[in-house]
């Protein structure tokens, strides 16, 4: 196969973990042309990664016959107009999650991508990590049986604390159900399928925030009216599962599990020696209790008894990162380019990141409107990724 030429856009904090990753794959892309709105900027990612072109802009990119696919690392409220008008380009489009900043959005690039034969394929790739595909293979195997509740949870203070740049994390298209959201929702779909029914409640205790990290320290940033900073969902599975859905950023830390799926025969669970790790990385343990390693499993006690251990689950594949500098993000896009050279979905698809949208806005409008809301659209759970060759 010919490696195909990306050209990406927007060249923020989040593309160092990408193009160092994209370079060790040069069978499958090559680093073509970049764009960013400083174009001193541009020309120093050009000589930094070996990209051939440089633009000021990313129209002026995608004005290049010669990208192939555009990668799409812009703020939120930018991911629409970037991925619409590539994909009008006539280009396949990998972007960083949110598919859009709206569902109404979203269903837009999808249908054009239909329409013009393209792939739309999204982050986060995480669910390909070794991690999550270890959850996979244990419900694969039969070992959890069927999943029938759990929980995720993302819990912190935000992101004024230790970004750069964090105004964009609370206006249109972000907040945490967007933000952040989309690494445990995307977990959960990948495991569990497509979402039925949605209900939440949230509030937005502050409507600005201080801003602790640099350079932008002491300032205040504005909360949009709309974005509640605290939600509380329960998402109801097709497959029948029901998930308590907790993402709050009001919150002095937090002893809650990343995330729990509970089977008929196991319990999985989300386990880090860094409290905030989660979803939204790819490597970590997974803990594993079963009816044989219950806790109450021999009751009475005694004195001198002692809980039985978790199991720590076998680790078979790769991506194992558990870094979030270093790490493994861009395999989805890598895996996007194998797929359409062997006629095959992607796994990181934006049929399954335009459904993770639309249960997003679904929650954000059921917190609103205090009712239950339906979800329309659906999508193939991912095929699990391969094991290690060497096992």
């Amino acid at each position: 196969m010919r490696a195909l030429r990306i050209g990406v856009i927007g060249l923020g904090d989040i593309c160092h973990a990408y193009l160092s990753n994209l370079q060790k794959f040069p069978e499958e892309v090559e680093l073509y042309a970049c764009a960013c709105r400083t174009p001193a900027k541009a020309e120093a990612k050009k000589e930094q990664y070996g990209f051939k072109k440089a633009y000021a802009t990313g129209d002026d990119l995608l004005e290049d016959p010669d990208v192939d696919l555009v990668l799409n690392l812009t703020t939120p409220a930018a991911h629409y107009s970037y991925n619409i008008a590539a994909l009008r380009a006539g280009k396949h489009v990998y972007t960083e999650k949110p598919l859009a900043a709206t569902f109404a959005e979203g269903q837009e690039i999808m249908a054009l991508a239909r329409e013009k034969g393209l792939y739309v394929g999204c982050a986060p790739d995480t669910f390909m990590g070794a991690r999550l595909q270890t959850f996979r293979r244990l419900m694969d195997e039969g070992v959890a049986g069927d999943i029938v509740a759990g929980t995720a949870n993302c819990i912190s203070h935000g992101w004024e604390w230790y970004h750069p740049s964090p105004a964009f994390f609370y206006q249109k298209g972000a907040g945490p159900v967007l933000d952040i959201g989309p690494y445990y929702m995307t977990a959960l779909l990948s495991l569990l399928g497509p979402v039925e029914t949605v209900t939440a409640m949230g509030i937005r205790p502050q409507g600005e925030r201080m801003i602790y990290s640099e350079p932008m320290k002491g300032q205040m940033l504005q909360v949009d009216p709309e974005i509640q900073t605290s939600l509380m969902a329960v998402l109801k599975f097709r497959s029948g599962a029901v998930v308590n859905y907790n993402m709050v950023w009001d919150a002095w830390d937090s002893v809650m599990p990343r995330m729990e799926l509970y089977g008929t025969k196991a319990t999985l669970v989300m386990a880090d020696e860094d409290p905030n790790g989660g979803p939204n990385i790819f490597g970590g343990d997974t803990l594993v209790k079963t009816r044989e390693t219950y806790r109450w499993k021999n009751m009475p006690r005694h004195e001198g008894d002692e809980d039985i251990p978790w199991e720590i689950a076998e680790v078979r594949h790769d991506y194992n990162a558990t870094s979030y500098v270093t790490n493994n993000r861009g395999i989805g896009l890598v895996d996007m380019v194998r797929a359409i050279a062997e006629g095959r979905p992607g796994r990181a698809s934006g049929d399954m990141a335009l459904h993770s949208l639309e249960v997003g806005e679904a929650i954000l409008v059921a917190a609103r409107e205090e009712r239950f809301v339906s979800i329309h659209t659906s999508f193939e759970r991912p095929e699990p990724m391969p094991e290690k060759a060497t096992n």
